[in-house]
């Protein structure tokens, strides 16, 4: 049985920028692994799955494509992304890319986001905030840790939330972007992950630890032959005014590609109220 997280607001910084976040999309609606050629499913599932985030810091570097489903009231709306991580830095850099609203009117400007070890910078973030100005946030503030706030689960955590890996089933293998990989099943404790998590990541997995009344994270989780995560869904409920349900979705590709992140000036960085709406 699946138990579902239900968040808790704590903290009027980042309910102030999860506030927003959510408005203004839901306003747009309104380590080693076993040899994966020869069939036979691992030894410890759980183990093969927990290490995945360790593989992708020995390959370095990947190409990511990111999509959140949320679901409230029967509205369902789709955030996608594309940008590039470096797992051994611990930085990246995404392009998010919000919806139409339903009355037809053009796409909202892309949000440049920048992912660094205990911080989320987002540009074109609207909420107020000047197109030229980015927005700083903690990550260690957030009561979901960022893994929802920004539109996108942070490549890196996503993978580092695998830590925490229990109740596992291999499901067998499969394709994904035309490499066989194998599937797995189960569930992960955020509070667990948080504990075994790089110093990096540990901070914003602590904070969502203590944000979500209960840790469990229902996932699915493909791995290549090299134990390299390749995609990976996870699965959220919490409450925001109603009950939200969002689907995460990461994908990697490009194993080896550089990633260069730049990270602005203070002077460019807004330091103004954020808007609600």
């Amino acid at each position: 049985m699946v138990d579902h997280q239900h968040r808790r607001p704590r903290g009027r910084a980042g309910e102030a920028v999860l506030a927003a976040g959510l408005t203004l999309a839901v306003t747009t609606m309104t380590g080693c692994a076993g040899d994966a050629g020869d069939g036979r499913p691992p030894a410890d599932a759980a183990a093969v799955v927990r290490g995945a985030a360790d593989a992708l810091a020995r390959t370095g570097s990947a190409r990511a494509r990111t999509a959140m489903e949320m679901a409230t009231g029967g509205t369902r709306v789709t955030i996608r992304g594309e940008g590039g991580v470096d797992f051994k830095k611990r930085m990246g850099q995404l392009l998010v890319m919000l919806p139409a609203d339903v009355k037809g009117k053009a796409e909202h400007r892309p949000i440049t986001e920048l992912l660094v070890p205990g911080a989320l910078y987002m540009k074109n973030r609207g909420a107020g905030v000047p197109d030229d100005k980015w927005v700083r946030v903690d990550t260690t503030t957030l009561n979901d840790g960022n893994l929802v706030t920004g539109g996108a689960t942070d490549p890196l955590v996503a993978a580092e939330l695998l830590k925490g890996a229990q109740e596992v089933t291999y499901v067998g293998e499969t394709e994904v972007a035309g490499t066989k990989v194998r599937h797995y099943r189960g569930t992960t404790d955020i509070g667990r992950a948080a504990g075994s998590a790089s110093p990096e990541v540990r901070g914003a997995l602590e904070a969502a630890a203590k944000g979500f009344s209960t840790d469990t994270v229902p996932f699915d989780a493909y791995l290549d032959e090299e134990g390299r995560l390749r995609k990976v869904r996870h699965r959220f409920t919490y409450v925001n005014n109603g009950v939200i349900d969002v689907s995460s979705t990461t994908l990697l590709y490009g194993f080896g590609t550089p990633v260069t992140v730049v990270l602005p000036a203070s002077g460019d960085i807004y330091a103004g109220k954020i808007s609600d709406q």
